[in-house]
């Protein structure tokens, strides 16, 4: 028989996100509340256009898994070389038969230096595969040392307008140990609806573990126990605090 979970974590990414995350989680004997606070879509009709973005592009530069997937739902191409943000979307690029993947292990800013390191401008373009939304400035970081940044939005981020019933059910039940937080997008709307809930007082009961000090001010205005933040900006850094 299985032992009874160690903790039990609030995971309020899109859904395919925390489904990864959760079997991360269950490898370490944690049990995962999934309640999304974004849901992904596509962008309908981009294909053609997004051929016709990739004639003389040199890599795919990728931001976030989410936008591994739609680019390889977009385009059958997977000859390209793939530059991710961190190891989660050089995994979804391997996994969605990217052949060459380089991982800048960190943040956007990370991702431009390697960038700046691997490549030069005379040998082609990028092409970003964003959403509608976009953090950080890479093509304006990119486009300063002389390349050309193509971005291709491919996907929407829609922000749930209430708490998903888990999360409410959760908060209420007192029973969570910890929320993980990995973009201020998400952390500010988790915020905002746990307001609109009137559930700020549960939230005393459990840490917040975030990916960044961005992340830990936008989630800030909560009174949880502790807001930790990860050592470095990736999934196993915020997983290395749960085991702490």
């Amino acid at each position: 028989m299985r032992d009874a979970p160690a903790l039990r974590v609030l995971l309020t990414r899109p859904r395919q996100d925390s489904e990864d995350t959760a079997r991360l989680l269950a490898d370490h004997n944690i049990e995962a509340v999934i309640a999304p606070l974004i849901e992904i879509s596509d962008i309908a009709g981009l294909s053609s256009d997004l051929e016709h973005d990739l004639d003389g592009v040199q890599a795919l530069l990728v931001t976030s898994a989410n936008g591994v997937r739609a680019l390889a739902r977009a385009t059958p191409r997977r000859d390209i070389p793939v530059f991710a943000v961190g190891d989660a979307s050089a995994a979804a690029a391997a996994q969605s038969g990217f052949a060459q993947v380089a991982s800048a292990d960190g943040d956007v800013a990370a991702l431009a230096a390697l960038v700046r390191d691997q490549l030069v401008p005379e040998d082609g373009a990028l092409l970003h595969a964003a959403g509608s939304a976009v953090a950080g400035d890479l093509a304006g970081d990119l486009s300063a040392h002389g390349f050309t940044v193509r971005r291709a939005q491919l996907y929407r981020a829609q922000t749930a307008d209430k708490l998903p019933a888990a999360a409410q059910n959760a908060l209420n039940d007192g029973n969570i140990d910890a929320a993980l937080f990995y973009s201020p997008r998400t952390a500010a709307q988790f915020a905002k609806l746990v307001k609109d809930a009137g559930l700020e007082a549960p939230c005393e009961k459990f840490v917040a573990v975030c990916l960044s000090r961005a992340v830990a001010e936008a989630v800030g205005v909560l009174p949880f126990a502790e807001i930790r933040v990860a050592a470095t900006p990736d999934q196993t850094a915020l997983i290395a605090i749960l085991m702490q």
